[in-house]
């Protein structure tokens, strides 16, 4: 019997590159495609905010091809989901039966995720699912993967962008800060691991923080803010080496 066809949700940081190492490891799935969204005006990735030079260097130097989904500026769940429903019927006609996650714990997010794609015989995946997310962790940081923190909440700031996720970074998150960032508290950027043929060059600039107005569900608007570290390629400053 042959492996399953399935595409990967490739956010680029370092749950989708755990949950990848899971799934190849398991040989289940024939992995044939990360998937990514990317902002159409900025060419970054729309909630880790890698560039997209960067993103199809992991790619490349993870042996998968790139598919790249561009979502309006300011696009909302409509346009997420129109955009997301073409990805899926180019994967269908490949004969693509399951997309694969790397959600912990979030179950709205994964019930969203099987309502969009149930309609379309699409079967939701999660490696990583249902596990406590101390015990995620620290299978992560045996893995050997490497990331480093390109986003952070207020709370966190600017002094953990940078900084590469070990043991010494999580024994320094605050009180109530989950480990994995899996409430948002973090985003990251994957460079290496067991998976990669090479590691990613890359660059991170000076953290700098914006603040947005988001609307609640009860109506109210609040604000907050976040902090970055402008993501860059450094493929130039590399040994000139190919994946």
């Amino acid at each position: 019997m042959g492996r399953i066809k399935a595409v990967f949700n490739w956010s680029g940081g370092k749950d989708s590159a755990h949950a990848l190492l899971r799934v190849l490891e398991e040989g289940r799935y024939e992995v044939t495609a990360l998937l990514t969204t990317v902002n159409r005006s900025t060419k970054r990735s729309t909630m880790h905010g890698i560039p997209l030079p960067l993103l199809q260097t992991q790619a490349e130097c993870l042996g998968l091809p790139l598919y790249v989904v561009d979502l309006t500026p300011k696009g909302n769940m409509e346009d997420y989901a129109e955009a997301m429903s073409r990805a899926v019927e180019h994967f269908k006609e490949q004969g693509v039966t399951h997309f694969i996650f790397g959600d912990i714990f979030l179950h709205d997010v994964r019930r969203y995720r099987e309502e969009q794609l149930s309609p379309y015989g699409i079967e939701v995946v999660e490696p990583l699912w249902g596990k406590p997310s101390a015990q995620v962790m620290e299978e992560y940081l045996q893995s050997g993967i490497r990331t480093v923190v390109v986003t952070t909440m207020e709370h966190l700031g600017a002094a953990f962008i940078g900084r590469e996720i070990d043991r010494e970074f999580i024994d320094s998150l605050p009180e109530g800060c989950d480990p994995n960032g899996e409430n948002g508290e973090y985003h990251t950027f994957c460079f290496n691991g067991p998976l990669f043929r090479r590691p990613v060059p890359f660059r991170l600039g000076e953290p700098f923080s914006e603040s947005y107005d988001i609307k609640l569900e009860d109506g109210m608007t609040s604000t907050y803010t976040y902090w970055f570290g402008r993501l860059d390629s450094a493929e130039g400053e590399a040994d000139g080496s190919s994946c």
